[in-house]
């Protein structure tokens, strides 16, 4: 009888231990499962076409409705996806410019060297607009319409002039070199490269971003709906007026 105690109580001991363990085992799988459940989903998210591509900083200029353009910060949101933006960091790595872009050694400027290159672009904005105006006024349209409306290609964080750069002669509604620079840029994109409207724009909020880099990445920052406290180490102006 003792014996037959013992051998019950041994079964029963082992029971308590399987049960825990085949649950434990069942517990993993389904981790698993859900684990792979995930990683399948977030592949498809990458290889989606979106307009829109998480994390790449990059949007769809091609079907940009300029139309919605109301003021400076539609166009960051527009040719920047803000939405990802979520601390100062993150809107300068977003659109604040360094190196040197395609068209810069052709224009002699550079992102490193805002100061130069705003003296650069701003000098050469009659001569451009003329030539411009009577080789091409196909482009010289097409500038006067991104530069005449409030799409942000102008100066206005030093004189006012608001986000409005040019009148619908193409003239530049201000004389400081900020204005005539970012015309300028506009308008060589327009006439001299492949550019569509939204990847102008993108470039010369760019280079309004290294002119301003204060209210632009307050702006950014502004539109993302993130914290705006952390700007005060930040210039508001490079370069004279």
């Amino acid at each position: 009888m003792v014996k037959k105690k013992e051998k019950k109580k041994t079964k029963k001991q082992d029971n308590m231990l399987t049960r825990p363990l085949v649950g434990l085992i069942v517990l993993a799988a389904l981790v698993m499962f859900l684990n792979q459940l995930q990683i399948n989903g977030i592949s498809t998210m990458l290889t989606t076409p979106s307009s829109r591509l998480s994390g790449s900083g990059n949007v769809d200029l091609e079907g940009i409705d300029l139309s919605q353009i109301k003021s400076t910060g539609h166009t960051l949101a527009a040719v920047f996806p803000v939405e990802e933006i979520q601390t100062v960091d993150d809107a300068m790595a977003m659109i604040f410019p360094t190196g040197t872009p395609e068209y810069g050694e052709a224009l002699g400027v550079s992102y490193d060297d805002p100061v130069g290159s705003l003296s650069t672009l701003a000098k050469m904005y009659r001569g451009l607009k003329a030539e411009v105006e009577k080789s091409d006024p196909e482009a010289f349209q097409r500038f006067v319409n991104l530069a005449s409306n409030p799409y942000g290609i102008s100066c206005e964080y030093c004189c006012g002039v608001g986000p409005i750069g040019a009148d619908k002669n193409g003239n530049s509604r201000c004389g400081c070199q900020h204005n005539p620079a970012a015309l300028s840029l506009a308008l060589y994109l327009a006439a001299y490269t492949d550019y569509n409207d939204g990847e102008i724009l993108r470039e010369v909020m760019k280079w309004k971003t290294l002119f301003f880099p204060k209210n632009m990445i307050e702006l950014a920052m502004t539109v993302a709906g993130g914290d705006t406290s952390a700007l005060d180490n930040l210039p508001g102006m490079v370069g004279g007026c």
